[in-house]
């Protein structure tokens, strides 16, 4: 007869199947992180080029309704009624919570944190 033996297997995994299982869960990391960084940085760009067009059309429409001529300069507080904001506040650009630049009427209201070449910029620029 045989010797009836209680063997018992250890529950769990082991050490390789632990080490796979890390292994896939950083190749995913690695694939996914840059794309939601870059997807960060394009709805940063985009929202930051809507607030430019907003502005442009204040500007544009303030330029309309009081008479003005094309070279005439334009400052926040001229166009701030025409906004279309609640409690008429100008936006602020969303990488640094920085104001618009705003020359005459005639020229497009620029970023201050818009450069092709800088890092921890954007590059956001109404085509005119």
């Amino acid at each position: 007869m045989k010797a009836n033996k209680n063997i018992r297997k250890a529950a769990g995994f082991t050490l390789v199947e632990i080490m796979i299982v890390v292994a896939i869960i950083g190749l995913l990391a690695a694939i996914a992180i840059p794309n939601f960084v870059r997807a960060r940085q394009t709805s940063q760009t985009n929202a930051c080029i809507n607030n430019l067009r907003i502005i442009d059309a204040a500007t544009q429409q303030w330029a309309l309704e009081s008479g003005q001529q094309s070279t005439a300069p334009v400052t926040s507080a001229n166009i701030v009624a025409y906004l279309g904001r609640s409690g008429s506040v100008m936006p602020t650009c969303p990488l640094g919570n920085s104001a618009y630049t705003l020359t005459v009427v005639s020229q497009s209201p620029t970023c201050q944190n818009a450069s092709p070449t800088s890092a921890g910029t954007h590059y956001a620029v109404l085509a005119q």
